[in-house]
């Protein structure tokens, strides 16, 4: 009997020992010592990502050396350039856009490009043609007739001879931007007529054929840098300046400048360019590559212009909002500010004369 209860109590105290602890999940299970690898529990921690077939490694990495905003036309142009020829040479090569003016000012990367140090950019065509005279005929003023008349001469032969001409100084013209047209904006007084133009400190930029212009129809140039120019009318340092309309209010420049004069003086399209030596490293990856890079410098230059149309809708609609005097010319002060002008086409040589008249007929 005694031996009975002994073992009741013992079984009792066992069943205590194992319902003690009741309250707490068992640990999770292990594998017993000595269990295969591939019999242990599954691991649930995501696995690096492998490279989807097919994908490459970038083997040339290159720079694109933009001034403007990042959600500006030809900035978003740029990314999707870059992203084509990735796609197109399957990886081979990746193109880093840098926005902002974050490699230098245009004349700067210019000069970069020219020994490599940049790969790509766009690029105003004033302080470009410092480096390339021949450019100074598509910055005359009122050289176009309209917007039209621009692209049909700049997609076709003209427009690939003067791409072409940019060889010679260490790097190639790939494509046309659209940049919209330039008018003139001040804090100063409305423009109605050329009189109104008289005596206006006016900022261009560095380029002698702008500055000829501004004095030709009574104003003083003064040469500056852009990032300068809103503080510039801020203190009175200078009176207005010119610009197209997404310009004139991505800067804010309306806001202490507000009067934008309708003139369009010029049509001023920005190309897209390559250094020399990247085409040369490209070419040594894959002779079909420079092909690729042209191909898609064509493609990105339709997009940026349709953008480019968008964005210049918007802007204009929010400078009317904000409160800018906007001013057209009658047809009769038109023509006066291209007789103000007309001298500078006669300085031009007569090679660029002949230009010219195939511009005008175009």
């Amino acid at each position: 009997m005694k031996r009975t209860l002994a073992a009741l109590l013992a079984v009792l105290m066992m069943m205590a020992l194992l319902t003690g602890c009741g309250g707490q999940k068992a640990p999770a299970e292990q594998p017993a010592p000595g269990t295969p690898a591939e019999d242990a529990p599954a691991d649930t921690t995501p696995a690096e990502e492998t490279p989807a077939e097919g994908a490459k490694e970038p083997e040339l990495v290159l720079r694109y050396a933009e001034n403007q905003p990042e959600d500006y036309p030809t900035t978003q142009a740029a990314y999707k350039f870059a992203e084509m020829v990735n796609e197109r040479t399957n990886g081979r090569i990746k193109i880093d856009v840098y926005y902002g003016a974050t490699l230098g000012d245009e004349k700067t990367v210019i000069e970069q490009l020219q020994f490599g140090g940049i790969d790509f950019t766009r690029v105003s065509l004033s302080p470009l043609a410092e480096f390339n005279k021949s450019l100074d005929v598509l910055q005359l003023p009122y050289l176009y007739k309209d917007a039209d008349q621009m692209w049909r001469v700049l997609d076709g032969e003209i427009g690939q001879e003067f791409l072409d001409s940019m060889k010679d100084v260490g790097m190639q013209g790939l494509s046309w931007f659209d940049a919209g047209a330039r008018n003139f904006y001040n804090s100063k007084r409305e423009i109605t007529c050329l009189e109104d133009m008289k005596g206006l400190k006016i900022r261009v930029q560095e380029s002698e054929l702008m500055m000829d212009m501004v004095k030709a129809l009574g104003a003083e140039p003064t040469p500056m840098a852009y990032g300068d120019v809103y503080s510039s009318l801020q203190t009175g340092v200078i009176d207005g300046a010119e610009n197209n309309w997404p310009s004139y209010d991505s800067t804010s420049h309306f806001e202490v400048a507000k009067y934008f004069v309708l003139d369009g003086h010029t049509r001023v399209p920005e190309p897209q360019l390559v250094s020399n030596m990247t085409m040369d490293k490209v070419a040594a990856l894959d002779p079909t590559f420079p092909d690729i890079i042209r191909e898609c410098a064509k493609e990105s230059a339709q997009i940026e212009r349709q953008l480019w149309a968008e964005k210049e809708a918007a802007s204009e609609a929010k400078v009317r909002e904000g409160g800018a005097v906007i001013t057209e010319l009658s047809p009769e002060e038109m023509a006066k500010f291209q007789e103000a002008v007309a001298p500078l086409y006669e300085k031009m040589s007569d090679e660029d004369k002949a230009i010219i008249e195939k511009i005008k007929a175009a």
